[in-house]
């Protein structure tokens, strides 16, 4: 399989197995976020509920793309990213995977709604910043930029969730006549039926969007494994011709003939003397050939490789705003190397059918801990049909609008401040659950240096040991 020797192929299979684990553990770790609002409200029995989200997950998995997977695939430093080691590989997946599995479990042994996209960040995040103390790193740690984007989009979507639930509570009770969705739901006896059909919608909305997005981070975890230890097999993806990135190349080409030098700082001129490196190699792997069959399949991971440092090296040079260039070339280029990227930035099926799988298999089982802490200790109220609705349309929007920017967004996070939100929109603050905010506060804050300092002790364990 794939020619690689039995130890390495097993480590593959190891790593993907515990790929599954981390992507099984965030089914049943953020599953309750979208089940929670409908077994409290009685809306749907527990295991209709769990079932029906289960199956709007691995939808999810498929219809969302993969903006968000090669977002969380470009944390780390290109230059990890093109090494051709496999033992070197085996160390960063590992690391990263055995981290986010540690504290998922963790948190979910005792309750807490920890965030599965913050522990799979974090662990990424640990692994290039200990890359960069390695010899072989060349300085280059995490790449920074794409971490402010993801950052950003983590911090501020659990605050639109809070804020924009009690907008819509206000809305609620501003224009709907009927008290009883204001009401705690009886015990036995289901909402009304206009009331059920709104929860089931909104349930099915963040399942499926909870595919879509937390499903990427699983994809992209994939895709880690498979360039990081067989990155000659998987270095382009097989349904497209490398032949067909010339015309692309050649236009990438001319927008950099155009430059000058000689008018550039030092730092613009090394990216330059790069990208152009990097376009030479790329003729020369491309030259003569005719037909994708003359490609030696190492050729692979030396075309990925230069697409890679290329779109690294010549983007930060394309926008620089002292670059002499055009607005038109500008635009040549980005389309140019978007179209290159199609080549490098892909997941075969068969990983997404593993990783659909993981997640709403995970979603069927352990589900009840958190489900109980979102329905019944966030605030001191039972939660009612307004709040459970309010907080899952929130949450479904933010975690829709994130994944359409390709950007990871944390469900639990998410859901948790719009439960706060629709809490605080009753009957104040003080309707909230001090102890229990602070324990899921003190897990959200920890989540990111915990993982980050266990993901760069055990990636360096493992770089020493292999």
């Amino acid at each position: 399989m794939l020619g690689l020797e039995p130890h390495v192929l097993l480590l593959l299979l190891a790593c993907l197995l515990a790929a599954c684990a981390f992507e099984f553990v965030n089914g049943f770790h953020d599953t309750a976020n979208a089940v929670a609002t409908v077994i409290y409200t009685n809306t749907l029995r527990p295991w209709v509920a769990v079932i029906w989200s289960a199956f709007w997950n691995f939808i999810g998995v498929f219809a969302g793309g993969i903006g968000v997977a090669m977002g969380i695939v470009y944390l780390l430093p290109v230059e990890s990213l093109v090494d051709q080691n496999v033992y070197h590989g085996i160390a960063m997946v590992g690391a990263l995977i055995v981290a986010a599995i540690i504290w998922n479990v963790g948190t979910w042994y005792y309750g807490l709604p920890s965030s599965s996209s913050h522990a799979l960040i974090g662990s990424i995040l640990g692994v290039g910043i200990a890359f960069s103390f390695l010899p072989d790193s060349r300085g280059a740690a995490v790449n920074w930029g794409k971490a402010g984007e993801t950052g950003l989009a983590l911090l501020i979507s659990p605050i639109f969730g809070f804020s924009l639930t009690i907008v819509m509570m206000f809305l609620l009770k501003r224009f709907v006549r009927s008290k009883a969705i204001f009401k705690e739901p009886h015990k036995r006896k289901p909402p009304p039926l206009w009331i059920r059909l709104i929860l089931i919608v909104t349930c099915t909305l963040v399942s499926f969007f909870h595919g879509s997005n937390d499903g990427q981070k699983g994809v992209g975890l994939v895709m880690l494994i498979l360039i990081g230890i067989v990155p000659t097999f998987y270095a382009l993806n097989k349904d497209l011709n490398p032949l067909d990135m010339r015309e692309s190349l050649t236009k990438v080409e001319q927008v950099l003939g155009k430059v000058n030098a000689a008018g550039l700082s030092e730092a613009d001129q090394k990216l330059l003397a790069e990208s152009r490196a990097q376009t030479a190699d790329l003729d020369r792997i491309f030259a003569g050939k005719t037909s994708v069959n003359d490609l030696p399949q190492n050729a692979r991971f030396e075309i990925r490789r230069d697409i890679l440092l290329l779109n690294n090296r010549a983007s930060k040079l394309v926008a620089s705003k002292q670059l002499p260039i055009s607005t038109v070339d500008r635009e040549q280029y980005d389309t140019a190397i978007k179209n290159m990227r199609t080549f490098t930035d892909y997941a075969p099926k068969w990983v997404l059918i593993i990783v659909s799988i993981s997640l709403g298999l995970g979603t069927m089982i352990g589900w009840q801990r958190i489900v109980k802490t979102i329905g019944e200790r966030i605030g001191k109220e039972h939660l009612t049909y307004a709040q459970g609705a309010s907080s899952e349309l929130v949450a479904a929007s933010m975690i829709g609008v994130t994944t359409a920017f390709g950007l990871p967004t944390s469900t639990t996070h998410v859901l948790s401040s719009a439960i706060a939100g629709s809490m605080v929109a009753n009957r104040g603050i003080k309707n909230l659950n001090p102890q229990m905010v602070r324990n899921i506060a003190l897990a959200w804050v920890l989540t990111l240096p915990v993982t980050m300092f266990l993901a760069g002790g055990i990636f360096l364990l493992f770089r020493a040991i292999l």
